[in-house]
């Protein structure tokens, strides 16, 4: 019964320390607006809240891009778009904007199970340049219909041309975009 009493005492103790942290932090002052500082009449206080970009309205609700962060699409990277359309071919297993990522599922030609490859392209940066990505190429031959399969990366040829196909691609609708945009 006294462990009881000590930890509701001490709870107590810790409570009435904390309480007036929260009111210093606020500096005494209770939340809510300062009367002086807004116009009683309503229509004023609105257009006051308009002007200084509070609230909504109605007619701009699907324009929310003004606030908050500047996020670029994926429809408005060159890369990004460039990379899908050399892909387009084969299945899409993840693809992740934000992440800057994009890998395919396992694709053969003509349905051919011994054998497939599976493409993993990094966004390092979205400006179009020889280094802003990073292209992974995975091949899997399989003896026992996808039993006793051997993955391997494959470098060299396969790889520079994805990239030189998306670099181009990506040139190219640049270069559209500026066009539309004059």
């Amino acid at each position: 019964m006294k462990y009881l009493l000590k930890t509701i005492s001490a709870k107590m103790l810790l409570f009435s320390m904390i309480i007036p942290l929260f009111l210093v932090g606020c500096n005494g002052k209770l939340p809510g607006g300062d009367a002086r500082k807004f116009p009683a009449n309503p229509e004023e206080r609105i257009k006051k809240n308009l002007a200084e970009g509070r609230g909504f309205k109605i007619s701009e609700l699907g324009n929310l891009g003004n606030q908050g962060g500047v996020f670029e699409f994926a429809s408005s990277n060159e890369l990004w778009k460039a990379s899908l359309d050399v892909i387009d071919f084969m299945p899409l297993s993840s693809v992740n904007y934000s992440g800057g990522i994009i890998i395919t599922d396992w694709y053969s030609e003509n349905n051919s199970q011994n054998e497939s490859i599976k493409i993993s392209i990094r966004f390092m940066t979205n400006e179009i340049r020889s280094d802003a990505l990073s292209i992974k190429v995975f091949n899997k031959k399989c003896i026992d219909n996808l039993l006793n399969c051997k993955i391997t990366e494959r470098d060299g040829i396969l790889v520079e041309e994805l990239k030189r196909e998306i670099l181009k691609k990506a040139t190219l609708y640049k270069e559209q975009d500026k066009k539309n945009k004059k």
